[in-house]
């Protein structure tokens, strides 16, 4: 069993790590700009959901932490603005608080992270990105990068909770392989064995996808593309959210409390046909698209009600990861090689997930489709450290989160660049978050009949 090396190492020196680190910070940085820009002032300093902050202190937030990182710890210049530290530490202020806080205006806050950006690139220009952790590799950018891009698709989730006319747009998903016939079986057999699950290779992943260990599972059936709207809908329509046998106790307190009655921003009209709010527009659901918008109990009771399960962390990644060929660990489910518009949907490039097998190049050695890109999935594993595990760069990025009602969630989604997501990304969130753009597939374990069956 191995893991594939990373290609940070393979860039062909630092002047081509510089170049590589640079056009990620641009392209970082035009999308910062982008959901920025969209809107008006008042909108930017606005809350538009307590869930969230407003506007302008994302903005700010990403050039704070760029200062700390990059033009403080790296360049080992003098703070810029060191009287507004206090104010954009996520840890000192709640999210629903932000918005009383004496922050930068708009203006005033991209005057700074321009002012920010400009310092970056200098510690860039004269980093010799070796000689300690931080810097080796260009991490301390690569963490820059993927703090900025993380904040991107929050900033994003933000557009999606504001009420009001649509401001950014985007073209269509590509037409679905579905419709050429191409979909293939619902579910595939992952045999019993040991994989490699997390990275100690990769240069540029965070501390909780480290180290590299062996996982044993026994054989499961996983589905071969996330849960669609279609299907979704056929257990809204059962009864599901009004019958607690498919709840846990914890998941039906909390659809009783919240109300649920369907995903977020979905509404039934009086003929019965279902609509959904996407960024301003309103429109039909479409049923081959994955479902999005629903927290991890809503997950969980759809998979029982179908007769299956969430999978576990291990298991999602197994699937995504594992080549049973070789028994090497991808970097990817296709591969290695970084992500293009054919292998998933990532990047903000449609606004919407695509239909289910839409990336018949992106599938992994199983089989299974859509692991990157598209939505978020919800697994049935808490947010514990991996064994080995050591905090780094600080301990604020993993560590104080790990236990607690936290749920991971794997893979991406339609909002996720791809320098923030791989097939080692771990992301958690509070089991009852909807905001988020998350769905689901679902799992089982492997019967003695899928066993033989898989073994024709």
């Amino acid at each position: 069993m191995t893991e594939t090396s990373a290609s940070p190492r393979d860039t062909g020196g630092r002047e081509a790590l510089r170049t590589r680190v640079a056009a990620l910070l641009e392209r970082s940085r035009a999308r910062s700009t982008a959901l920025t820009e969209a809107l008006d002032e008042p909108e930017l300093v606005a809350q538009h959901s307590p869930l969230m902050s407003p506007l302008v202190w994302d903005l700010a937030h990403i050039g704070s932490q760029e200062e700390l990182w990059l033009v403080r710890n790296v360049g080992g210049r003098e703070p810029l603005r060191p009287e507004i530290d206090g104010l954009y530490d996520a840890f000192q202020h709640s999210r629903a608080s932000r918005v009383e806080l004496p922050l930068l205006t708009p203006p005033e806050a991209r005057a700074y992270v321009t002012e920010v950006r400009e310092k970056a690139l200098d510690a860039l220009d004269h980093s010799p990105l070796s000689g300690r952790r931080l810097v080796d590799n260009g991490f301390a950018f690569a963490l820059v990068v993927q703090h900025e891009q993380q904040h991107d698709e929050t900033m994003l989730a933000t557009h999606q909770l504001r009420a009001g006319a649509p401001v950014l747009h985007a073209e269509a998903p590509p037409v679905a392989a579905a419709d050429r016939g191409m979909r293939g079986p619902r579910d595939v057999l992952v045999p019993a064995g040991r994989f490699v699950q997390g990275t100690s290779t990769e240069p540029w992943a965070l501390d909780n996808e480290r180290p590299a260990h062996p996982v044993n599972l026994p054989a499961f059936v996983i589905d071969a593309y996330p849960v669609t709207n279609g299907e979704y809908v056929a257990f809204v329509e059962a009864g599901g959210y009004d019958d607690p046998r498919w709840w846990s106790a914890a998941g039906w307190r909390h659809r009783t409390e919240a109300g649920l009655v369907a995903p977020q921003f979905w509404r039934r009209d009086a003929s019965g046909v279902w609509w959904r709010r996407r960024f301003g527009v309103v429109e039909p659901v479409p049923a081959a698209d994955p479902v999005l918008h629903v927290c991890f109990h809503e997950a969980a009771a759809y998979a029982s009600w179908a007769g299956k399960r969430l999978p576990t962390e291990p298991e999602w990644e197994k699937v995504a990861r594992h080549d049973p060929v070789t028994d090497r660990s991808r970097r990817y489910p296709w591969g290695d090689e970084d992500p293009t518009p054919e292998h998933a949907n990532l990047g903000q490039r449609h606004l919407q997930p695509a239909p289910v097998g839409a990336y018949p190049r992106g599938a992994s050695a199983y089989g299974v489709h859509q692991l990157i890109g598209d939505v978020w999935e919800w697994c049935d594993s808490g947010w514990h450290p991996y064994p080995g595990f050591e905090m780094f760069p600080y301990p604020e990025y993993s560590q104080v989160f790990f236990g607690g009602d936290y749920k991971v969630l794997r893979g991406g989604s339609f909002g996720t660049d791809p320098s923030a997501v791989r097939t080692t990304f771990r992301n958690w969130d509070h089991p009852i978050r909807r905001q988020i753009f998350a769905g689901f597939r679902c799992a089982r374990d492997a019967t003695p009949r899928d066993i033989v069956g898989g073994e024709r």
